[in-house]
């Protein structure tokens, strides 16, 4: 058989299986048979009174894995891959505001029928005058049959789903391609301790689940290198319990964690470079107005001054987040490799390992 067709029909069938699981076998969030999906408690305070205003309907058919939406959102344009039912992209409906748009990609037609008929009750519950939310029936991996153009989007977001897609390096491309300059990919996904037999993908469940199509987390950072992302940064981790006892039979030899991974499209170094470099954050970003997290070791106080790596420096003063931070230094002076022991460089500042 022709290796490319039969590629190609694999990849056909394993669509076609997470549209059955997803459109078919799935009714609500309670059908779910692992912790892939995280609780409530894992969003922020701000999110849940937005949350509470959502259809019941968008609400009930969620399936993620995290909550992958970031701060500093109004006015942008939001792209949210898998988006489903439509929980995240009326979430970030209110973020972005009126001004802001919201473009929602999924292949499962009946969880876009969820999403699509509640657009204006969600426009009228924001006070838009129109909906600023648009979906669309597509693939993941190519986004240009869908219209999106190159360096178009802001923000690229997804919750759970990248996963689910055969053609993994394809679909980190598109999002790079639709990116803009300083733009930034934030997405929550499972992730392995391992690489995973290709013929567990024929099992629905375990696809279904989020397990059977997870990255090696190396994995994925070579193709992020690969891709021109030096720097992927993790902001939330937590491991994922298989209770349900044929799952684990199956697929118990591996390790799960749903991970939030932070990317910006800016040429960075693949090390964390010392340059002297110090960042401060000055505050205004809606809901963190004491204290800014980068990710899982960076957290920001206040009007606070921290040596921070290259690259650090260059992923605040290149995105969005630039109006609400000082950066001092620059990089013509290199100290060598940035220190990550926790230990204090000067009066004042504090230090941050990368």
């Amino acid at each position: 058989m022709n290796m490319e067709h039969d590629t190609a029909t694999s990849a056909e069938a394993q669509q076609s299986a997470v549209r059955s699981y997803y459109g078919e076998t799935l009714q609500s969030s309670g059908d779910l048979r692992t912790t892939a999906c995280c609780s409530i408690d894992a969003m922020p305070e701000y999110l849940r009174a937005i949350l509470a205003r959502l259809h019941p309907e968008v609400r009930d058919r969620f399936y993620g894995c995290g909550s992958p939406l970031p701060p500093a959102l109004h006015g942008s344009t939001v792209l949210d891959l898998g988006c489903g039912s439509g929980r995240d992209a009326y979430l970030l409906s209110s973020l972005v505001g009126e001004s802001g748009r919201v473009i929602g990609v999924d292949m499962t037609a009946q969880q876009l029928d969820v999403a699509t008929r509640h657009r204006e009750f969600h426009a009228q519950t924001f006070g838009h005058a129109r909906s600023n939310v648009s979906f669309h029936l597509g693939d993941l991996a190519d986004l240009a049959a869908l219209g999106i153009a190159d360096a178009s989007v802001d923000v690229v977001v997804s919750n759970c789903v990248l996963n689910l897609v055969p053609d993994k390096r394809r679909a980190f491309a598109e999002i790079m391609r639709v990116l803009k300059p300083g733009g930034e990919l934030y997405f929550s996904d499972v992730f392995s301790d391992r690489r995973l037999p290709r013929e567990l993908l024929a099992d629905p469940v375990l696809l279904g689940e989020c397990l059977a199509g997870a990255l090696y987390v190396e994995d994925f950072r070579r193709l992020m290198d690969e891709l021109g992302v030096a720097d992927a940064r993790v902001c939330a981790r937590s491991p994922i319990e298989l209770t349900d006892a044929a799952i684990e039979r199956k697929i118990g030899f591996a390790r799960f964690e749903s991970i939030t991974w932070r990317a910006f499209k800016l040429p960075l170094e693949d090390r964390c470079e010392d340059y002297g470099q110090v960042a401060t954050y000055l505050g205004g970003v809606p809901e963190h107005p004491h204290r800014f997290a980068l990710d899982d070791h960076h957290l920001f106080e206040r009007d606070r001054p921290m040596l921070v790596c290259g690259n650090t420096a260059d992923m605040l003063a290149g995105s969005r987040y630039a109006a609400h931070f000082r950066i001092d230094g620059d990089k013509r002076r290199h100290h060598g490799l940035f220190d990550c022991a926790p230990a204090v460089a000067a009066p004042g500042a504090a230090a941050a390992c990368c």
